[in-house]
């Protein structure tokens, strides 16, 4: 299967050196999506797949998407799981608009609560950021996408600020900055390997394939990036 390589809606990759090689940084899809992230055991949203897309033999009621979603996010503390949910979410909000806009809603509306709190919780507004840059990734720039000029990232840098070093969420900031800022990506990627020590999770995830590629996750986000980026 062929993968046209993917532009976020915020950067646009020009070029890049891995460690003593000078490459360039080609990912076959939008990381945030074109990837499953193991979860082991865990409930997430229903999926027939065994690949990173939905196989289209789905019989999942997207009516209940932003209600199913949200249910499973606040029955767990694993960021993994999160991600892997609203990855999930992304792909079936693709076939819903109205779903999808439900879901941005209530998702942004649980960190907007969050962020006004004493103590937030700052899953709550890692899962809004990582949502909105799903969907950057995913729906592009165009008039389809809800989530359309927003910077998700900036809320994953705020949950990051309030709950300190948590190295799967690192992994996730990892991956949404892989095509810039260069310096903040290398220092989430450097968090989240140093993190999988303790991990088993995160450590399994950083030893899988990207798309079938030879390099593992851990090598494709350590690579050192020295690209220029433009916003679009």
């Amino acid at each position: 299967m062929n993968f046209r390589t993917w532009r976020s809606g915020r950067f646009v990759a020009v070029g890049a050196t891995a460690s003593l090689l000078t490459a360039a940084v080609v990912v076959a899809g939008p990381p945030l999506i074109c990837h499953a992230f193991d979860i082991g055991g865990a409930k997430s949203l229903p999926f027939v797949s065994h690949g990173w897309n939905l196989s289209g033999d789905e019989s999942y009621d997207t009516k209940g998407l932003a209600k199913d979603s949200v249910t499973i996010l606040d029955s767990s503390s694993v960021p993994l799981l999160h991600m892997e949910t609203l990855r999930r979410a992304t792909l079936y909000a693709k076939t819903d608009p109205q779903a999808a806009k439900q879901l941005l809603l209530m998702v942004m509306a649980r960190a907007e609560a969050e962020q006004n709190s004493a103590k937030p919780d700052t899953l709550k507004i890692f899962d809004a950021g990582y949502l909105v840059e799903a969907y950057q990734q995913w729906f592009g720039g165009g008039g389809q996408n809800p989530a359309r000029g927003v910077d998700g990232y900036l809320l994953v840098k705020k949950a990051l600020a309030l709950r300190g070093t948590d190295g799967e969420m690192e992994f996730a900031a990892a991956l949404i900055t892989m095509q810039g800022p260069a310096s903040e990506h290398q220092e989430h990627a450097a968090k989240a390997i140093a993190a999988a020590i303790t991990d088993e999770l995160l450590a399994r995830n950083l030893q899988s394939h990207f798309l079938g590629q030879a390099q593992t996750m851990a090598e494709m986000i350590s690579r050192r990036a020295e690209t220029k980026v433009a916003r679009e």
